[in-house]
C-alpha cells in the first residue's frame, strides 16, 4: 500500500520544495486540489507558519514554517518505512540526472557558445535525447510513486511537458519558473533529498 500524506503537510513540504510559489503551482506539486491547498494555506498562515508577498503574489515559508517542516518531513519520511522504499531507486535517478545535465547544457550551448537555434538538425537530435532520458526517467518515477502518493505526480507532470517541449514549446525545456521539464525535475530531486535526508553539497549533485 502507497503511503498517503497529510494535506496540511504536503503545502509545507511543496513550499519547502519550491521556495515560493503560487497557489496554483502548489496544487500540481502536492496533488491536491486548489480549493483543498487554499483552505490549507489559510490555516498555515494563521499559525504564522507561512506568509504571502502580495508584490508577486507568491507564497514563502516563515522562519517558523522552515523549523516546522522539518520535524513533520520526518514523520512522514519514516512512516512504515518510506525511506528505505525509496532508497534502492535513488541511485537509477542521480546517474540519469547526470544525462540530465548534459543535455540541458547542450540544448543552452553549442560549441561553448548561446546556442541561437538556429541548426533544427541539431536541435532535434537534443529533442530525440530529452524523449530519451524521459523514456528512462518513467519507471523511476512509477517506482518512486509506487512507495509514497505524493510521488506519483511526477512521472506524469514530466512526460506531459517533454511532449508540449517536442510540440515546439521550447522555453518549457530549461526554462525557470514557468513549469518547464527542468523546473519539475529540480522539485522531484530537492524532494527526494529532503526526503532521504541528503547533503547535496557532499553529494555533489546539482
Amino acid at each position: 500500500m502507497r503511503l498517503e500524506s497529510d494535506p496540511r503537510f504536503l503545502v509545507l513540504h511543496a513550499l519547502r520544495v519550491k521556495g515560493f510559489a503560487k497557489a496554483d503551482v502548489l496544487s500540481e506539486l502536492s496533488g491536491l486540489p486548489i480549493e483543498d491547498v487554499e483552505g490549507e494555506l489559510v490555516g498555515l498562515q494563521r499559525e504564522e507558519l507561512i506568509l504571502f508577498r502580495e508584490a508577486r503574489a507568491l507564497w514563502q515559508l516563515t522562519p517558523a514554517g522552515r523549523a516546522a517542516h522539518g520535524p513533520l518531513l520526518a514523520a512522514d519520511a519514516e512512516h512504515r518505512g518510506m525511506r528505505g522504499g525509496l532508497e534502492p531507486h535513488y541511485p537509477a535517478f542521480i546517474e540519469l540526472n547526470v544525462r540530465f545535465k548534459e543535455l540541458c547544457g547542450d540544448w543552452q550551448l553549442r560549441n561553448g557558445a548561446p546556442n541561437d537555434h538556429s541548426d533544427s538538425l541539431y536541435d532535434r537530435q537534443v529533442l530525440d535525447r530529452l524523449a530519451a532520458v524521459d523514456a528512462a526517467a518513467q519507471p523511476i518515477c512509477a517506482a518512486f510513486g509506487a512507495v509514497a502518493v505524493r510521488f506519483a505526480g511526477y512521472g506524469h507532470r514530466l512526460s506531459h511537458v517533454a511532449q508540449l517541449v517536442d510540440g515546439g514549446q521550447f522555453n518549457l525545456f530549461t526554462g525557470v519558473m514557468c513549469g518547464s521539464y527542468h523546473d519539475v525535475w529540480m522539485e522531484l530531486h530537492e524532494d527526494l533529498i529532503l526526503t532521504l535526508g541528503i547533503d547535496r553539497s557532499a553529494e555533489g549533485s546539482f
